[in-house]
This record gives structure tokens, C-alpha cells and sequence, in this order.
């Protein structure tokens, strides 16, 4: 069956915050100058935001620039950060709140807004679509198209084909979406912009990426326990030495509050299990007093690109250009990534429509690399260059006091480079070296496990169809990585995807490829990067209501 075929003037992959920025400036800057254009954004959520999972306490500056009157369009802003607490939890009893003077400013938060950025996204989706941009939730970008060395469009994955590879009865083809430009808007790990870097060798100028595991959970508390617009952030336990990354609890509106943490996946220890260490997190007091009496709404986890301004890949290529947390814009010295995401969006779709309006089609936009460079979103990374290699290097403390003294008194500019060119997947140690950990079971009042978490993210998949988890090797999980570092898939996976379990006497490496919640932790931490993350069927993965 020969594929359908559409052509587009730009085609986005991603309805995220960078994706629907970049449709939204373009259909702007086509109304005002009185011109056409087919915008095409394809999403492979069942709806736009059932994949978006942020903390998260928004900055405005990119949406103000967007959408000056955002509050009269009714964005979903509706809560005010009030205050900041910063705690250091020495252990699981005590907790010391840091003086300001100790916290870096970049971690102040007043005039930002707790939100759902799921619900921003969507809310994001109607503008661009009442200015003539069309929409295809459900419908994966599966595969580039490469056409004499230039990026001519995507893929969209094939329907109705099972576990073995064989054509289903209702069969349909994926069709191809050309265009002039493409823009890979894919967020974090995007399957797609790993090929392009890979393809072009985007990379070959920067450090290597590093990332971080995020879990968050929704929580409806009693009313006496809520202090809407107080956003609270945690360093110290449960982490330990060999692991970095930090905790938050965000008081949002209608009696909900969003608790989550933050483990960077450069961590050693093979037997740590983020998950667990989430669980835990939750069982000291400064956050129990605050989730008691409460009852849980839903759960998530995202992997976070967090390497910053060093890591930043080459952005462009013949008829293509990463943006957002595709190419790791995301401002680690903040914790945010969503107003950066959504600039480098809208300068892409400033460069296209140059281009465009020169009659280019499928040129490298060697202008975005100017507008970006001559941006408060390159000033304000450049800022932070230092900001997560420090605290990798020097660990938590020291790198902690290098942040507050570059961003307090110097406005990120001591004359120093620091950079960590240690991949996050070569990090982890061997298990010979260290002990098992000894979680905690759960209690289900505070603590829980994952499958039932799992349930709670609304994760679906067609069973009958390829798994979309690859190996390279189908030997590795079992003759490397298990006698190497007990297989670590088992524990660093937040929904319970893999597992190594006996079979007729002898081990078995299983994949539950219905439980993927699409985080792609195992893309990037498995330490023989043996496994390779693709889309599965359109709509399949979470459902997330408010993430």
C-alpha cells in the first residue's frame, strides 16, 4: 500500500511548549504580513498535553513576548508564587531552611506562576489553531525524510501492525508529511532529533548531554495543610554521596499540591532506584505534614535534558532545526526549561519565515544561529554555563557555594569554565562495588508502588503491536549488564518496564512495553546504551489529565 503524501510549508514534531511557540509566531508573523502559510504540528499524544509532565513554576518573560494579553485570552495562569523555602534535609528527620544569602537568586520564584503546563499546551494548541494552524494529536512522528543530504519532511508511524511485524487486518501506512523546513520540537531525548545529531553530527563542538530523572505527583490536601502559592525546594536526603538532584513541593490552586524529585542520571550506585528514593522523599516530615490526610491524583516521570550551554548541540541543518528541550535549552540554575523552550520556538519561527519569505525551501537557517546568539535566552544560558557542571564536579556544597557566589555577586560572570565530559550512562559503577539498597515497602498512604502508579498516569499501549523498546543486542541485559551492574533497568525504569525474572529454570530479560510511561530514562542511563527508544502506535503511553 503506497503511502499518502502532504505537503506543508513547515512541519512541527511536537505539541509541547517549543512546538506550539514556533506555530503560534509563525501564523503571527504570517497574519501581519498579509501571508499564507500551511503549518502543520503533529503530536503523538492522544490529545495535546497528554504527554506533558513539568514541575512547574512557570517565568512568563517568552509568553509576555508571545502573548502580551494572555491574562484577557485566559491562559491558564491563575497562581501567583508567593514565597520560596529552600530546605537542606540532613536525614530523614531534620531539615534546616537555607537563608537566602546561601541560595542562588536564580532560585527565587516570586512573580512566576505554579501551572500545568499541559494545560498551558493546550491552551497554547487553541491559539495556534484559531489562527489557521492544524493540529494532529495521536499521529507520531515515526521517521525523518533525508532527501540528498537535506531534511524534507516526516514520517508518520504505521497503523495495525502486531507483535511480530506482520500487517494487521486495517492496516493503514503512515503518511508523509512534507515540507519546506521541519522543526523537531520533540522534547527531552526526542527520538528523532537523537538521529539528526547522529545524521549531521550536531554534536561534535559540545560536551556531552547530561540529564535527570523527574517524578511528579498531584495531590488533593485538606484545606488547613494548603498554602496556595508557596513553592518549596529540597536539597540533601534522600539522596545520598553518590547521587545528586533535589525535591519540591508546589502549592497550586483548588486545594492541590505537586510534590516531586529530581535525580540527576549521572548517579553511581547501580541499585539506586529513583523511584524509591521518590517514595521516600515524601516520608519526611517538612513534606508528610503537608501530604497527610491528603489523597493522591495522579503520577508521572520525565526524563529532564539539563547539561545546559555546553551541551548545547548545533541547532540547524538543511531543512530542519532543533528546538527546546530537543536540543537542551533548558535552564538548569532556574529548574526550568518551558519559557526557554518556548523562545527558542519563537526564534525559529522567525528565521523560517525569512527564509520563507525569500522563497527558501529546505536551506540550513544559518539565521536562527544569529538570532539566537544576539537573545536573552543565549545571554541567560550563557549565565548559567557553569551552573550544573559545578554541582556535578564539586557535588552538592561546593558546587552549590561556586553557583550562589557566580549568580549573587557576579551575575553569572566569574571568568571560569567548567565542563563535565563524562556521559551520564559511563557514570555508573560496577555492582561488585557497592551494596544493595533496601527500600522501604510501601505503606499506600504516603508511599506506593510503582504498578499502582503507574495505573494512576492513565498509560496505555495496543497490546498486539512491535515493542517499541529496541535492543541492539538481545544478549546484553543478560551476559553484561546483569553480572556487571545487576541490570539496573530493573531499577532505574519508573514504571516498572523491565525485569529480570526466571523462566523454566533459567533468567529471562522482559519487556513490559505496556507500562512505558514514554520518560526515555532508559534511553539514555543504560550503561551498554544497548536500548533505543522509538514511538509506538499513535496514542498510545500516558493519559495526563493536569501534568
Amino acid at each position: 500500500m503506497q503511502r499518502e503524501s502532504m505537503e506543508f510549508d513547515v512541519v512541527i514534531v511536537g505539541a509541547g511548549p517549543a512546538g506550539l511557540a514556533t506555530a503560534c509566531r509563525l501564523a503571527q508573523l504570517a497574519q501581519e504580513q498579509d501571508q499564507e502559510l500551511m503549518i502543520c504540528v503533529v503530536e503523538k499524544g492522544s490529545e495535546v498535553g497528554a504527554h506533558i509532565l513539568s514541575g512547574a513554576v512557570f517565568e512568563t518573560r517568552a509568553l509576555d513576548e508571545l502573548f502580551p494579553d494572555w491574562k484577557t485570552l485566559g491562559a491558564p495562569l491563575n497562581t501567583t508564587v508567593k514565597d520560596d523555602q529552600i530546605f537542606y534535609f540532613k536525614n530523614a528527620e531534620s531539615a534546616t531552611r537555607l537563608p537566602n544569602f546561601m541560595v542562588p537568586k536564580t532560585f527565587h520564584n516570586k512573580g512566576n506562576y505554579i501551572t500545568s503546563i499541559g494545560n498551558l499546551s493546550r491552551w497554547l494548541a487553541e491559539q495556534a489553531e484559531g489562527m489557521g494552524v492544524e493540529i494532529f494529536p495521536g499521529f507520531p512522528a515515526a521517521d525523518v525524510i533525508i532527501e540528498d543530504g537535506k531534511v524534507a519532511g516526516v514520517i508518520t508511524g504505521d497503523m495495525g501492525i502486531d507483535a511480530q511485524g506482520e500487517k494487521k487486518d486495517g492496516y493503514e501506512p503512515g503518511m508523509e508529511l512534507r515540507a519546506k523546513y521541519t522543526v523537531f520540537a520533540e522534547g527531552c531525548r526526542g527520538h528523532l532529533g537523537k538521529r539528526l545529531q547522529a545524521e549531521f553530527n550536531l554534536a561534535e563542538d559540545a560536551s556531552p548531554q547530561h540529564y535527570a530523572i523527574g517524578f511528579k505527583e498531584i495531590w488533593d490536601v485538606p484545606a488547613e495543610q494548603h498554602d496556595e502559592g508557596m513553592v518549596v525546594h529540597s536539597t540533601g536526603w534522600p539522596l545520598s554521596k553518590d547521587a545528586t538532584g533535589g525535591g519540591y513541593l508546589y502549592h497550586a490552586e483548588d486545594g492541590q499540591v505537586y510534590v516531586g524529585l529530581i535525580v540527576d542520571l549521572n548517579y553511581a550506585n547501580p541499585y539506586l532506584n529513583p523511584f524509591q528514593e521518590f517514595q521516600r522523599f515524601k516520608t519526611h516530615p517538612e513534606i508528610a505534614k503537608v501530604l497527610s490526610k491528603g489523597k493522591r491524583v495522579t503520577y508521572g516521570a520525565r526524563a529532564i535534558t539539563k547539561g545546559g550551554f555546553y551541551s548545547l548541540p548545533k541547532m540547524t541543518m538543511p531543512g530542519g532545526v532543533l528546538v527546546g528541550c530537543n536540543a537542551g535549552t533548558l535552564n538548569f540554575a532556574k529548574i526550568k526549561g518551558n519559557h526557554t523552550a518556548m523562545k527558542s520556538g519563537m526564534l525559529a519561527a522567525e528565521s523560517l519565515f525569512e527564509a520563507l519569505s525569500a522563497g527558501e525551501s529546505q536551506t540550513e537557517l544559518t539565521q536562527f544561529t544569529e538570532h539566537f546568539k544576539a537573545s536573552w535566552l543565549y545571554e541567560e544560558l550563557y549565565r548559567s554555563r557553569n551552573f550544573g557542571p559545578a554541582v556535578h564536579k564539586f557535588g552538592t556544597w561546593l558546587g552549590g557555594a561556586y553557583n550562589t557566589l557566580d549568580q549573587n555577586w557576579f551575575g553569572g560572570k566569574l571568568p571560569f569554565t567548567i565542563k563535565d565530559e563524562t556521559a551520564d550512562y559511563k557514570c555508573t559503577g560496577k555492582a561488585v562495588s557497592y551494596e544493595p539498597i533496601d527500600y522501604p515497602k510501601p505503606d499506600n498512604k504516603l508511599t506506593f508502588d510503582r504498578l499502582s502508579s503507574v495505573y494512576l498516569s492513565n498509560t496505555n499501549h495496543a497490546e498486539d503491536q512491535p515493542c517499541h523498546l529496541k535492543l541492539k543486542d538481545a544478549d546484553i541485559p543478560l551476559e553484561v549488564n546483569l553480572p556487571e551492574y545487576a541490570e539496573p533497568a530493573q531499577r532505574y525504569c519508573p514504571a516498572g518496564v523491565y525485569e529480570v525474572v526466571e523462566e523454566e529454570g533459567k533468567a529471562v530479560f522482559k519487556i513490559n512495553a505496556q507500562n512505558c510511561i514514554h520518560c526515555k530514562t532508559c534511553d539514555i542511563k543504560d550503561p551498554s546504551q544497548n536500548i533505543t527508544w522509538v514511538t509506538p502506535e499513535g496514542t498510545g503511553g500516558p493519559n495526563y489529565p493536569n501534568m
